[in-house]
């Protein structure tokens, strides 16, 4: 059989310049090098994974109120699968509890129990310390500045709709007096995950409704 297919001339390929490479390999590279960084950290120091710490962050806000698990699910970036089976054994450790409702639409939620929040405040300090560490304490505060730039603009690009609740959340964070970056992360997602799915999310999430 003959393939078909046929290329574009390189003239209308975009290639990436030297620097464009450059910086494009060194991006690449960071984005897997840091997430293993930050899970080691807290794998060492609290047992938990990043997608687990994630999970206990996603549930403290509201606080003692339940989450969907769909709603969880893109709270904590994971697919539905992955998070039941961490939301499992999360509730082995007593740290987070589910309630299932039967009524006209079958849901399930999970909570945060009091166990789940002590354990969360204990792992949170070497989390920030350690997210001290790998970033702020290597940039001086323009960088910090930049970096935040850069990554809003490449967030907009890439989840227009998550850039969108970010600069919400950070607003919000800042006149609560909020200063945890795993606060902004996860009121972010939260609204996001609201803005696909409409106003029911907004009542789900508030609300321990399905």
């Amino acid at each position: 059989m003959t393939n078909t297919t046929t290329l574009p001339p390189d003239d209308e390929v975009p290639w990436l310049h030297d620097d464009e490479r450059g910086a494009w390999m060194t991006l690449i590279s960071l984005l897997m090098t840091l997430p293993t960084a930050i899970d080691a950290q807290l794998k060492r120091d609290s047992g938990l994974n990043f997608f687990e710490y994630s999970i206990l962050v996603a549930l403290s806000r509201p606080p003692g109120r339940p989450v969907r698990m769909n709603a969880l699910a893109l709270f904590a970036g994971g697919s539905a699968s992955r998070l039941s089976h961490a939301v499992s054994r999360l509730e082995r450790q007593g740290w987070v509890r589910r309630v299932v409702h039967n009524g006209e639409v079958r849901c399930t939620e999970a909570m945060l129990t009091e166990k789940g929040f002590a354990m969360l405040a204990s792992a949170a300090p070497a989390h920030v310390r350690e997210a001290r560490r790998l970033v702020f304490d290597v940039l001086t505060p323009e960088q910090v500045r930049q970096l935040q730039q850069i990554s809003r603009q490449l967030l907009q690009v890439a989840g227009p709709e998550v850039a969108v609740a970010l600069d919400r959340a950070i607003v919000e964070a800042a006149v609560e007096g909020e200063a945890a970056t795993d606060r902004f992360i996860v009121s972010a997602a939260a609204d996001s995950a609201c803005t696909e799915a409409g106003s029911a999310c907004t009542e789900a999430v508030i609300e321990p409704r399905c």
